[in-house]
């Protein structure tokens, strides 16, 4: 075989090669990063749904910053998206929120309970199962109440004996949707105590909802920034007769108990996905496509439902996406920020139960669907709505988390006591009774240990990181298949929307949620030294032994000459 012969084999074994190794290196070069920031109630979902993407070759950063700077960024062309509770065109303590200049649209993102952690024990022992009406939780943040063992807070918790400690409210240093929503709360259930509050504070009355928590200097509260901020000071061993409210994911990231709160039925419920998914049933949506607030939610309806099941403090958030190439947004990050998009919106969602959240009902997926196709540069998809495997869907139309959501306990009536011979203290019933109250049927309010989740630390994410369960936004199936657009095939094994099975401890009712984490068994982009190791393994066995070959004849054949 002469040399030329040997040349063009090596040429085409490298073109050959580069042929192969051509789309995985073309699929990690086609999205551009795209940046975000806002909402902390749902930076943890956020922060999961872009980790997983990033084997698809996506990459979307996002600051956890609170809603108010979310949107001002939005508004001031400094980032891709914002994250929010709250929509534009709101009045806060007596200043318009203005509509950004820049166009954009609403497209809901994830549901879930903003709930209240707290820090307590008695004789040595962490209280759990905590229930407080809404009456005393305002009382608390009003400053109101200033004891634990407060007559109020014991006629809440018949049977339990609450310590002699002050309590201490640790609320939000920076404008956030959490604020937000429980001050609305408050403004609508509450106002007589919330309006008397704002009053000594300085606000103008009536206080209504602020996304700026006031508070009285001598009150005794602490002001941290941040869900992270306020889970994370609440979760020191040493902060004991604390309170916050926070989404309730937190709560289970950090291994605290929150408290069960009363709602207009009569019953005190827990911020769990099914509770959640019940009281939402009464929110209303707007639903004009014309308006500007297409999308955005009245809870109204929530605070007073009367469906036993409902937790009272239920709401969903937005992500505020550019409609037009502008601030500096262009249709390459279009293409990057509708991908991404279209992932939360359906395979995502099925993780919203094990990271804390309520997956969202049918009729916003949809809309959120629709309203994808208004970002600049998408590569729009036609979404088989009926696969994306989301635990709210049923064929009917109906929500199957809210209509399949356990009743509470009779004991968790209003007035009712609760436990018995060897149920620890401060918890409404035994290990193993299902009343709704907690993950998987947990019974007595406590979440899950977070050493099982792998994000024990206040800012740690909770579950893996390779991908989510299920189908993939095409309509791939859920346990193989399912694709990302312009993403790799990707199979999941043993990861199910209820977070896996539940191992509680007879003797302290704390209940530990085991996780099945998703595996990746299918290809996955290469570039880089990767791509480098693969042309250098190939050419190693291909090429170069007839060329080593070719250097040993032609040494042979010298040493015959020499002879």
């Amino acid at each position: 075989m002469n040399s030329h012969h040997h040349r063009t084999r090596a040429v085409l074994v490298l073109s050959m090669v580069l042929a192969l190794l051509a789309p995985a290196t073309a699929q990690a070069a086609t999205y551009v990063p795209v940046n975000g920031g806002g909402s902390s109630w749902s930076s943890n979902a956020v922060d999961q749904w872009r980790r997983n993407v990033e084997q698809y070759g996506m990459r979307v950063n996002y600051a956890s910053t609170g809603s108010v700077d979310g949107r001002n960024q939005f508004k001031a062309g400094t980032v891709d998206f914002a994250v929010t509770e709250t929509p534009y065109g709101l009045t806060d303590n007596g200043v318009l929120d203005t509509l950004p200049s820049r166009s954009f649209a609403y497209m809901p993102i994830v549901a879930g309970g903003t709930a209240f952690m707290y820090n307590l024990q008695v004789g040595g022992k962490r209280l759990t199962g905590l229930r407080l009406s809404g009456d005393v939780v305002s009382k608390i943040f009003t400053g109101v109440i200033t004891m634990w063992n407060d007559p109020a807070i014991a006629a809440d918790n018949p049977g339990v004996a609450l310590p002699a400690r002050k309590v201490v409210p640790v609320v939000r240093s920076d404008g956030s949707g959490s604020t937000a929503q429980f001050t609305a709360w408050m403004a609508d259930q509450h106002r007589p105590l919330w309006d008397a509050y704002c009053a000594k504070a300085g606000r103008a009355t009536p206080c209504g909802m602020t996304s700026n928590f006031p508070t009285l200097p001598g009150k005794g509260f602490v002001a941290q920034p941040n869900s992270q901020g306020v889970s994370g000071y609440v979760a020191q061993n040493a902060n004991q007769g604390t309170i916050t409210y926070v989404e309730y994911s937190y709560a289970l990231k950090t291994g605290y108990p929150v408290a069960k709160v009363l709602n207009s039925a009569g019953y005190y419920v827990g911020p769990t996905a099914q509770n959640v998914a019940v009281g939402l049933l009464e929110a209303k949506i707007n639903n004009d496509e014309k308006s500007a607030a297409y999308l955005t939610q009245d809870l109204t309806g929530v605070y007073g439902s009367k469906d036993r099941r409902t937790y009272p403090l239920s709401s969903y958030s937005y992500m505020v996406v550019p409609t037009s190439v502008q601030s500096g947004f262009t249709e390459a990050k279009g293409r990057t920020l509708g991908a991404f998009s279209y992932y939360f919106l359906c395979e995502g969602q099925q993780q919203a139960d094990v990271l804390g959240y309520s997956p969202l009902p049918m009729n916003l997926v949809e809309a959120g669907l629709e309203q994808v196709r208004k970002i600049p540069g998408v590569d729009a998809q036609e979404v088989d709505i009926t696969k994306c495997n989301n635990p709210t869907f049923s064929k009917d139309g109906t929500n199957t988390l809210a209509k399949n959501a356990p009743m509470p306990a009779e004991c968790d009536r209003k007035g009712a006591t609760c436990g018995g011979p060897g149920a620890p203290t401060g918890t409404p019933d035994g290990p193993g009774k299902d009343d709704g109250s907690g993950p998987g049927g947990q019974p007595d309010g406590t979440p899950a240990n977070p050493g099982d989740d792998g994000g024990s630390d206040p800012g740690g994410t909770p579950g893996g990181d390779t991908g989510g369960p299920g189908s993939a936004p095409d309509g791939g199936s859920p346990d193989g298949g399912g694709t990302v657009p312009g993403g790799p095939d990707v199979s999941q094994v043993g990861a199910t929307s209820g977070g896996g099975p539940v191992v509680c401890e007879p003797d302290t009712g704390v209940c530990t949620n085991v996780i099945a984490l998703p595996v990746e068994t299918e290809r996955k982009p290469v570039g880089g030294w990767g791509l480098a190791a693969v042309v250098a393994s190939v050419l190693a066995a291909v090429v170069l032994p007839p060329a080593v070959g070719r250097v040993i004849g032609a040494r042979r054949e010298r040493s015959a000459g020499a002879r």
